[in-house]
């Protein structure tokens, strides 16, 4: 057994130890990074017992006993095969993670090209990963929104939570769909049955806990304003919708959903994060080009990602080359094969990476 492997071992059982004694520590913390390594953990403990058999059967190959080694042999095969197998997924697992992995997920669809269908696309890839959320178990809340005159939105922001316990939140799937999304159908209000092309542009980070931000107090500029509606009216006269400005970058984030000043300022807070977070992110990913390109994850914003084409009933994730059929379910929020298929593709970058 490698150090590597030996080591992964020993934090598990110092952590377990740990959990166990009790003491003046976070045991929430604790708790989920025992959670994280425990299926490691356990194929490195059975890695342990197989190589065990396996130099037992190879000292049974120096038997005088003709069927002894015979079957020492037959054993030895399969118990090779078990070690390969168990070495090869004890590596995948070994593969450096994204750290936002366990996180909730923030995510804002913006309307792009195409005008009204721009912002019915908007609203069907929302509710899309609204039933893919809910489907996995997780919970899916309007933090703000702007919707469009023909009932589509121009902007939304989303949260979407998971359980505390979680060691894969959220991001771990959202993050691949940040980008430009395009679709190409005839709209219902196109009499001529031409297809029109309208995009829009999704963004997804990590939520993050007060305590994983480093911005400070004094770089915001906290607001309280009355709600608006469509066309910027007034929608109440209460100073109940919350606006704030991380001074050093510029970054805005406003929140009028909640019905309390202080309900929307814990959203807002949690938007103004995210964004000074990714934004940083950003700068330091252009500094790394061949970091940022070993990970499918972290793709430019502005990179047109996927292509829904209606009339051909195919979408197609162009970062993988892949196509995808049956639209109308993808749209309904069957996203499992795609999220799968770029999960593969990312841990092969990734374990490419790894391995330079």
């Amino acid at each position: 057994m490698t150090p590597g492997f030996q080591k992964v071992l020993d934090e598990y059982n110092s952590l377990t130890d740990q959990m166990s004694q009790g003491g003046d520590f976070d045991i929430a913390k604790i708790g989920r990074r025992q959670s994280q390594l425990q299926p490691t953990a356990d194929k490195i403990t059975q890695l342990i017992k197989v190589e065990k058999q396996l130099a037992e059967n190879q000292e049974l190959l120096n038997s005088d006993d003709d069927e002894m080694k015979q079957m020492a042999q037959d054993e030895i095969q399969s118990l090779e095969a078990e070690c390969d197998s168990l070495t090869e997924a004890i590596e995948i697992d070994l593969i450096p993670k994204d750290q936002h992995d366990d996180k909730n997920a923030l995510i804002e669809i913006r309307a792009g090209a195409g005008g009204d269908e721009s912002t019915l696309f908007a609203a069907e890839i929302f509710r899309s990963y609204g039933k893919f959320a809910e489907k996995n178990g997780w919970n899916i809340k309007i933090v703000s929104s702007s919707k469009s005159e023909a009932g589509g939105f121009k902007e939304i922001i989303a949260e979407i939570t998971g359980k505390a316990s979680q060691t894969e939140g959220p991001y771990s799937k959202f993050k691949y769909e940040s980008g430009v999304h395009r679709v190409q159908r005839v709209p219902e209000t196109e009499k001529q049955g031409r297809v029109h092309t309208s995009t829009i542009t999704i963004v997804v980070m990590p939520e993050l806990e007060e305590k994983d931000s480093e911005i400070e107090a004094k770089d915001l500029k906290i607001e309280a304003t009355t709600s608006s509606g469509a066309g910027g009216q007034s929608v109440n006269t209460t100073y109940s919708a919350i606006r704030i400005v991380h001074i050093p970058t510029g970054i805005v984030a406003t929140c009028q959903d909640e019905r309390s000043q202080a309900q929307n300022k814990l959203k807002a807070l949690a938007v103004i994060r995210a964004r000074v977070s990714a934004h940083f992110q950003e700068i330091e990913d252009k500094k790394q080009i061949d970091a940022r390109r070993s990970q499918i994850g972290t793709g430019d914003r502005s990179e047109k990602i996927r292509t829904y084409n209606f009339p051909q009933d195919r979408v197609t994730d162009h970062r993988i080359n892949q196509n995808f059929n049956q639209i109308n379910l993808i749209i309904e929020g069957q996203l499992d094969d795609i999220m799968s298929a770029l999960q593969k593709a990312d841990y092969e970058m990734r374990k490419q990476a790894a391995n330079k």
